[in-house]
């Protein structure tokens, strides 16, 4: 996690500074006073800066974005906690359960910005951030909700579909939104001769793109392959861009109906069931999944 560049007076007490210290330093401008007992150093966060000078902390999405976490793109406001007593120009965001009364740093931790940020994001999009932190970090999800301190049954239902196998907010939010709309899909399936791929319906692969997937050649020339060698094995790929998933999903979906309602990714022939049996088996999902022919 990165540094702010914000401190409160206490901390500065505990680097050795006193208030003389704090006075001439304010004074000679290697401080700035944001607010009542809260200090910038030369180099600081501007987003954390104008938070604590509005009253508050930076908090909800702008302190994930400051962690560096992925966060769906239009969210450019400023996302701020602020305590109660405190007034400010800009609203400050509130969590569904149990605020958080004060703070001693200028930027919330993740999971406090998450707490808040359930109310601010759309659930797959929450989803998809917690799916980004879970597989960064190895945390459970009762690790993240302990860490959240009290939770309503909001945040708890949609920490519970988090997965932490997901591999990009893209793959997140077309998983939550396929099951939404009453889709089997199996995560990060192993499929033979390709090795993993991001979300399977069926016989029906679906590999979720990247604002930055195919930077290179090589990348390009890889997935081309990926996708000849599945046709070959009797799998079906769709690849979805950045763009079909964030800016088109409903024409997204049209086309996963359009496939499915026709059956074509069903695993009809023993041959097909064989190799949809054996995706499961080495992905470990065998004994986990509903019955045929949903798998």
């Amino acid at each position: 996690m990165g540094d702010a560049g914000i401190r409160t007076r206490a901390q500065l007490h505990a680097d050795g500074l006193t208030d003389t210290d704090i006075r001439r330093m304010v004074e000679n401008g290697t401080l700035t006073r944001l607010r009542s007992g809260w200090f910038a150093l030369g180099a600081h966060d501007l987003r954390a800066a104008t938070a604590v000078r509005d009253g508050g902390v930076l908090g909800c999405v702008s302190a994930l974005q400051f962690h560096g976490l992925w966060v769906p793109p239009g969210h450019t406001a400023l996302h701020l906690r602020r305590s109660p007593k405190m007034t400010g120009k800009n609203p400050a965001c509130r969590p569904f359960q149990g605020p958080v009364r004060s703070t001693l740093d200028a930027v919330d931790s993740i999971p406090i910005a998450l707490k808040y940020a359930a109310h601010c994001l759309e659930a797959d999009e929450w989803i998809a951030v917690c799916d980004s932190y879970l597989n960064s970090t190895g945390e459970s999800v009762e690790d993240l909700l302990a860490q959240m301190g009290a939770v309503g049954p909001t945040v708890r239902d949609l920490a519970y579909r988090t997965d932490p196998r997901a591999q990009s907010g893209t793959e997140s939010i077309t998983r939550v939104r396929l099951r939404a709309a009453h889709f089997t899909v199996v995560v990060q399936p192993r499929i033979a001769g390709i090795d993993w791929s991001d979300l399977r319906i069926g016989k029906l692969i679906l590999e979720c793109d990247s604002v930055l997937h195919h930077s290179s050649r090589e990348d390009y020339e890889r997935d081309h392959h990926r996708d000849r060698r599945a046709l070959l094995d009797g799998w079906l790929t769709m690849r979805l861009t950045y763009d079909d998933i964030l800016y088109d999903w409903p024409g997204t979906l049209a086309d996963i109906r359009a496939i499915t309602r026709a059956d074509r990714h069903r695993a009809r022939s023993a041959r097909d069931r064989a190799m949809v049996q054996r995706s499961l088996r080495e992905s470990g999902h065998e004994g986990n999944m509903p019955s045929w022919p949903d798998f």
